[in-house]
């Protein structure tokens, strides 16, 4: 039970690193909560391969059990070659018809659909003996890779290349299938010659489809996990350089411990970033709780205004916890003595900031205007 269970969640796990589903669940930790992201993979997948596992099940019961496992090694090898297939990740719509949980659901569903995944999840189903542990297994599998994509996924992309992540999971899956071609293919056939021949092909098919991997990203430098690390990176680089700019400095303040002052807290929750690549905080501060200085308003302006043009540009990321949501707020409080909600709608953003501050409000429009001009 429990080797079923283990088998299953890490065949799928492996699978789907560095895959479109990760990518996908990355995309959409853009527009919606972090849980209500999981809550819809985990529902979508568990119906999912639900009915894979039932086909599964109902086919083992027609079907000879020596022939499940050779159609089972045979798939898990072909599965291990498609694995080096580069994937195309469709266009989203913006315009979403359900609340954040179903439209995830019926993505991963939809997306999931004759995927390798699902009939991997069939064909584990069709030779196992506890279906609703491998459908547990399956979906804890996938919930595990879009949890790193949504969390890690960037710190991946930097480490450990996704044509990497490929290869491995390709080498994994015509591992196991190569066992289970062993174990039920008859004796008879089992001879130097026939496995030699096999081994050849395999590998010249491998070596193919792994050269054409490489020179299709050697030409090409698109990588969506990469690129989105990339955008985090040099966003809170300039993030940075920006607030430290607002720092009175030590003259004024002393040494900067980020205990009492808010930029000194900002500093610190960038600089963390920065080392460590975590995008996300544990919790939520209580900015209310530190202290603000004289700041020049006009750089506090500048700071603001580069966070509210990437989210224009690039989509914003909804989660509180989420660091650069963080550091609006902080800049937000220096200026406004309270944050204003923005929902991607940049001129009610700026109204709401000149109710309260006009000159403020004016101001951070300029600036952000500047700033998307030359994209327009």
């Amino acid at each position: 039970m429990v080797t079923e269970l283990i088998r299953a969640f890490l065949l799928i796990f492996i699978a789907e690193m560095g895959d479109k589903t990760q990518i996908i669940a990355m995309t959409f930790a853009t527009q919606y909560k972090i849980k209500e992201v999981l809550a819809g993979v985990l529902i979508g997948v568990f119906i999912n391969h639900g009915l894979a596992i039932v086909l599964g099940q109902y086919l083992s019961k027609l079907i000879p059990m020596n022939l499940i496992q050779l159609v089972a090694g045979i798939m898990f090898v072909i599965f291990g070659l498609l694995a080096l297939k580069e994937e195309e990740l469709g266009k989203k719509d913006n315009k979403k018809a359900f609340g954040p949980i179903v439209t995830v659901a019926l993505a991963f569903f939809i997306g999931e659909l004759g995927d390798k995944t699902q009939l991997t999840a069939m064909t584990l189903s069709a030779e196992g003996s506890y279906p609703f542990i491998i459908l547990c297994g399956t979906t804890l599998g996938m919930l595990g890779t879009s949890g790193l994509g949504i969390f890690v996924g960037s710190k991946i992309g930097e480490k450990m290349p996704d044509i990497s992540i490929k290869i491995i999971s390709s080498i994994v899956f015509i591992f196991f299938g190569t066992l289970k071609l062993y174990k039920w293919i008859p004796i008879e056939i089992l001879n130097l010659f026939n496995i030699g021949l096999y081994f050849i092909g395999i590998l010249f098919v491998h070596l193919a489809l792994m050269r054409r991997l490489i020179n299709r990203r050697r030409y090409s430098e698109y990588s969506p996990i990469k690129e989105v690390a990339a955008t985090l990176y040099v966003q809170t680089k300039v993030l940075k350089e920006a607030v430290d700019d607002i720092c009175l400095g030590e003259g004024i303040c002393g040494k900067c411990s980020g205990k009492d002052c808010i930029i000194g807290y900002t500093k610190r929750l960038l600089q963390d970033a920065r080392d460590k690549e975590q995008y996300y905080v544990e919790e939520k501060a209580n900015l209310s709780k530190f202290a603000t200085k004289n700041f020049d308003k006009t750089k506090v302006i500048e700071a603001l205004s580069l966070i509210i043009a990437d989210y224009m540009e690039y989509g914003m990321i909804k989660d509180e916890e989420f660091i650069v949501n963080q550091v609006k707020d902080s800049l937000e409080l220096i200026l406004l003595g309270r944050n204003i909600r923005f929902d991607g709608d940049l001129p009610k953003y700026i109204r709401h900031i000149k109710r309260i501050n006009y000159s403020v409000g004016k101001n951070l429009e300029n600036t952000i205007n500047d700033k998307l001009s030359p994209s327009i």
